[in-house]
């Protein structure tokens, strides 16, 4: 019999390693050897989610509301915020489940769903990243044509794009994971479902998985982070080119948001992808806080540094609270 920490129920050796065996469930993990703390580990974790939720809410709601802030920065970040609202509900809930509930199954469908909208925002958002990176590159570069060139009709069509281009490569995902035999305990390292690890659970050859999934990180995350690297290339050089040294300041000083936004994002999502992949001997810890970060820190953050680096936005949001 194979017993689960944390996990009552029992299961045969047979149905494990019968390679015809096709499991009904995963079982999803919190912070190994520490399941005694995990009401108390679920405190900050909940601090994170209703913050999360409220940050990005609030700052829809008076991008929303307040006709001032209808520029093209403020509606891509706007984007960013409903992007970061959507991984905080895909995730979250399920991690508190685990953590209050010991709630560990997870059918088959609703893992391949939460992987699907996981991935899906993961990847709009780093699409998002990348438009606002070109946002501040026109605004710095030619400002006097900015509103020209980015108005709500073509920032409209970026944001479809952008949708379109996650749902469309993440799409197929499901189905690919749907063919394998589940022969395995399915015991997942992470409280959520991702891509790279459930294919790994499989006992079928999962080479046509492993180069897709490869091919959509270099597609997206790979092509962005450079095209966004681009940007700053050619933002420095503008910046360097203007004579005022008060201006050259001023015009890097609207850009620190997006660089917080974006290590923020990328770094953890790379380093993840990177340990799943190659990372063998890495310890399991290792990857479970990274997994943490990289879904759970950018939402967290995202509307704390734009409204202490946004003079409009935060004076918006301190006279909310005032009212």
């Amino acid at each position: 019999m194979i017993k689960l920490s944390g996990f009552s129920q029992c299961y045969p050796m047979s149905a494990v390693n019968d390679t015809k065996f096709k499991s009904a469930v995963f079982l999803l993990t919190g912070i190994l050897g520490q399941e005694e703390l995990h009401f108390w580990i679920s405190i900050p974790f909940c601090l994170m989610y209703v913050i999360s939720i409220v940050g990005n809410s609030l700052i829809l709601f008076i991008i929303k509301t307040d006709p001032s802030l209808h520029e093209p920065m403020y509606i891509f970040l706007s984007m960013l915020a409903l992007t970061d609202l959507g991984l905080s509900i895909a995730t979250i809930p399920t991690i508190l489940g685990i953590f209050w509930f010991n709630s560990m199954l997870i059918s088959l469908n609703a893992c391949f769903a939460q992987l699907f909208f996981i991935h899906t925002l993961s990847f709009i958002e780093s699409s998002v990243l990348l438009l606002m990176a070109f946002d501040r590159f026109v605004a710095i570069r030619d400002p006097l044509r900015y509103a020209s060139i980015l108005t709500l009709p073509r920032i409209s069509k970026m944001g479809l794009v952008c949708v379109l281009r996650g749902v469309a490569l993440i799409f197929p995902l499901p189905f690919l994971l749907n063919r394998f035999r589940y022969c395995r305990a399915n015991v997942l390292s992470h409280s959520y479902c991702l891509h790279q690890e459930v294919m790994k659970m499989a006992c079928s050859d999962i080479t046509i998985n492993s180069i897709y999934g490869l091919f959509i990180i270099v597609s997206t995350v790979g092509l962005d982070s450079l095209l966004i690297l681009l940007s700053y290339v050619m933002i420095l050089k503008t910046v360097l080119s203007i004579a005022s040294h008060v201006e050259r300041v001023r015009a890097l000083n609207t850009c620190v948001s997006h660089v917080c936004a974006v290590l923020l994002f990328y770094t953890p999502m790379i380093g993840l992808s990177v340990l799943h992949r190659f990372g063998k001997s890495s310890p399991p810890l290792l990857q479970i806080l990274l997994g943490y970060v990289y879904l759970l820190v950018p939402p967290l953050m995202n509307p704390i540094v734009y409204s202490v680096k946004s003079k409009h936005l935060r004076a918006r949001i301190i006279r909310v609270f005032i009212k």
